[in-house]
């Protein structure tokens, strides 16, 4: 089977099938493991909006066997490296009540057993995470846009007590990213809010990969790359801004 960059909802599947029976082969069957899918994994399990990731984030409980698991898996089908990784309990927005808030999904060669984590959770860690480069706000709007489609609607009070939850409130949500799930509230218009979130991320990553390849060490993580990219807006939206107040000015220009 040749490699996928990607992960897809079914290719995801396959490779934790995959990873299950070698996990059983060398761990036995006395010590059972579970993986709680994170982030892109889960959205992709979960919903039809997103068609991909790039890995799998998980928070894993599993003996030592579950590593080189997922190393031989890895090396069988020529995935990248990481391709099932815990970097993310090392970010803002892991917390160590994920594992209670997670949800069942599914169980494999009935030894490992797959978790996801519930919607408004998943959109608490969007929050907190709030890359403008990734899809952590397109992701967000995704949810609440399914969710209402299908008559089951996550309210901002939902979202509010699991933000509080896990963190202990909206200290690590910037403030950017609260006006705009305000306001997204105020109109309900979800499926606007995806198709704008999602262009915007794409932008911002076109802009990103062109600053770094001038500027390679100026950004030095992840605050500094939403730091950057908020100051961008920030700048687009005083000349939007500008132009609309002084239309007649601006075109003689």
């Amino acid at each position: 089977m040749s490699f996928e960059l990607n992960f897809t909802k079914d290719n995801l599947g396959f490779y934790l099938k995959e990873l299950s029976k070698i996990f059983r082969k060398l761990n036995g069957t006395k010590m059972p493991a579970e993986i709680i899918l994170i982030g892109g994994a889960a959205i992709l399990v979960n919903y039809g909006f997103r068609d991909m990731t790039n890995d799998i984030d998980a928070i894993i409980h599993a003996s030592s066997a579950m590593k080189e698991a997922i190393n031989f898996v890895g090396d069988k089908f020529q995935l990248p490296n990481g391709w099932l990784n815990t970097d993310f309990t090392r970010t803002k927005s892991y917390s160590d009540r994920l594992t209670q808030v997670s949800v069942y999904f599914n169980t494999y060669s009935n030894i490992l057993s797959v978790r996801t984590i519930a919607a408004e959770y998943l959109i608490a860690m969007k929050l907190v995470s709030g890359r403008q480069y990734k899809n952590d706000l397109s992701d967000i709007a995704g949810v609440l846009w399914e969710h209402k489609k299908n008559g089951n609607p996550i309210s901002y009070e939902m979202i509010d007590n699991a933000i509080v939850e896990l963190y202990g409130g909206w200290s690590d949500v910037s403030d950017r990213i609260r006006i705009i799930l305000s306001e997204v509230f105020k109109s309900g218009d979800f499926e606007k809010l995806y198709n704008d979130t999602r262009k915007s991320e794409i932008e911002s990553k076109k802009v990103l990969i062109e600053f770094e390849g001038k500027y390679p060490d100026a950004l030095k993580n992840g605050d500094d790359v939403n730091s950057f990219l908020e100051n961008i807006h920030k700048t687009k939206s005083e000349r939007k801004e500008n132009a609309e107040i002084f239309p007649a000015e601006n075109g003689k220009q």
